[in-house]
């Protein structure tokens, strides 16, 4: 199995350099916003990252496709063979990073709505007011006890932020979801086809992409009992996805409304509770 723990040089150089070189203005940021914002995606991505919305009934007994990434430890077998919901996104679809510049000049706080939403012409009451307004709510909610989390606008806040986590000196990797085929259906069956590789790593941050006119990430991480692994899945129509996977092993403080009880069919504590992450994931670990 190849590896994708990619070295923190390559991965800025892949995934940020080129933005930054190419990067489109803010009214193409914008445009792509308004295209890519509906209400049912912003909702799919919430239930999908486990967040409470909130229009959204934790008591539905429907579980919709894009919450098939949570999954039973005792799964992770080769072999093994589970549905899994895996959004294709094409990063060239998808909002740019600002420069550290750039964002400290636009207000990001829900106090400032109003103003936000007159700076990028849009209506309250509109779904992107709404998408906007949810981005900010779940950035400024505290964090649990124990957690560490951030929401960064700009690749310099994120690397910072990662120093005063990990440790000014510190140096970290970051994992991710790699799709090894062009194509991915949206939702299938796939099974484990190689033998697991475990990451160990003494601290682990997660970034989440969320709606906003340009990339903002929601960063969290929680010193719990976590184990992360790196997956090779082969779909039923032939497609490999090389999966970035994480299992909390201690679920006893979580909400009992977590969209992974639904799910799973299971309550806070009573077992381990794992989900893949999809491709405009990142996934940060020190290196020892």
């Amino acid at each position: 199995m190849g590896s994708t723990m990619i070295p923190l040089v390559f991965l800025l150089y892949s995934m940020f350099l080129l933005q930054f070189l190419q990067r489109v203005q803010t009214e193409g940021n914008l445009k792509l916003f308004e295209e890519m914002q509906h209400g049912k995606d912003w909702n799919n991505h919430l239930r999908s990252s486990g967040m409470k919305m909130h229009d959204h009934s934790s008591s539905s007994s429907n579980i919709e496709p894009e919450l098939n990434v949570f999954f039973h430890y005792n799964d992770l077998k080769v072999g093994n063979k589970m549905s899994i919901y895996f959004p294709t996104k094409d990063p060239s679809t998808s909002p740019h990073l600002l420069s550290r510049q750039e964002s400290d000049s636009i207000p990001f706080s829900s106090s400032r709505i109003p103003y936000i939403l007159e700076l990028f012409s849009f209506s309250e009451g509109s779904k992107q007011a709404k998408a906007m307004a949810d981005t900010l709510y779940h950035c400024e909610f505290p964090p649990l006890k124990g957690e560490s989390k951030f929401c960064a606008t700009s690749l310099e806040f994120m690397l910072d932020s990662l120093h005063e986590i990990f440790g000014l000196s510190s140096k970290f990797r970051v994992l991710t979801t790699s799709y090894l085929s062009e194509s991915i259906s949206l939702l299938q069956n796939y099974s484990v086809s190689e033998p697991l590789m475990q990451i160990s790593a003494p601290k682990i941050i997660a970034c989440h992409t969320l709606p906003y006119p340009y990339a903002v990430f929601y960063c969290h991480g929680q010193v719990s009992d976590n184990k992360l692994y790196k997956v090779s899945l082969e779909g039923d129509d032939g497609g490999r996805v090389e999966a970035t996977a994480m299992c909390h092993m201690d679920t006893s403080q979580w909400d009992p409304n977590h969209n992974a009880f639904r799910v799973l069919k299971s309550v806070p504590g009573a077992s381990p509770v794992c989900h893949f992450f999809p491709s405009d994931n990142l996934v940060w670990v020190p290196i020892s």
